[in-house]
């Protein structure tokens, strides 16, 4: 079993969250799904919903799977040494690390994809991209996998992404099981990305 640690900050995006662990936790006996946040105090969502912690960033936990979801709070969060400092220690035991929408922004300022492939949420993409030039951003993507980081463009691509690094884990037909138990239409090309010329990035 694998345990992932989702990371919950003021202001995360719901969906960026809970439909990527929606994925996850359907393979009940395959992944332990825990929230970290920086203290254990419930924490808001970018909706307002708040989020109870399992664990913090504190607690030394360690974990197979570290995931970090994206929302408007990515912003102050990439000024946060000591959040900065847990992604860049967690990450490097962690087997995979994934993010959704501006998650990346998080592991950029961490400084764990430097050198690596990467993409984010298109309507960020230029902002972040010109912020972390030592990143190989990817304008158009669904999602880039690079080795053990995973990345993906916007709030919905992390479901898709979710379903990619379980295919990973564990095959695709694994994937397509999950799929479709949450009746959810997969985008299985990983180039598939509409929203890059939306926001004029091709």
């Amino acid at each position: 079993m694998r345990r992932v640690g989702a990371l919950i900050f003021p202001g995360f995006e719901l969906l960026d969250l809970f439909g990527p662990l929606e994925m996850f936790g359907l393979l009940k006996d395959d992944f332990n799904l825990q929230l970290v946040a920086e203290t254990s105090d419930p924490i808001a969502s970018n909706q307002q919903v708040r989020a109870n912690p399992d664990t913090t960033i504190k607690d030394s936990v360690h974990f197979d799977v570290m995931f970090i979801p994206g929302g408007m709070g990515t912003r102050g969060e990439v000024n946060n040494t000591a959040l900065l400092d847990w992604i860049r220690t967690t990450s490097d035991s962690a087997e995979y690390v994934l993010s959704v929408c501006t998650g990346s922004l998080l592991l950029a300022g961490a400084g764990v994809l430097d050198g690596r492939r990467a993409t984010t949420n298109k309507a960020a993409y230029t902002k972040i991209a010109g912020q972390y030039p030592k990143v190989d951003w990817v304008k158009q993507a669904r999602w880039v996998e690079d080795g053990k980081f995973i990345t993906s463009s916007g709030v919905s691509a992390g479901m898709d992404m979710a379903l990619g690094a379980i295919a990973l884990m564990h095959d695709r037909e694994t994937a397509k099981k999950v799929a479709t138990w949450s009746e959810y239409d997969w985008h299985m090309d990983k180039d598939w990305d509409p929203f890059a010329q939306v926001h004029g990035l091709v």
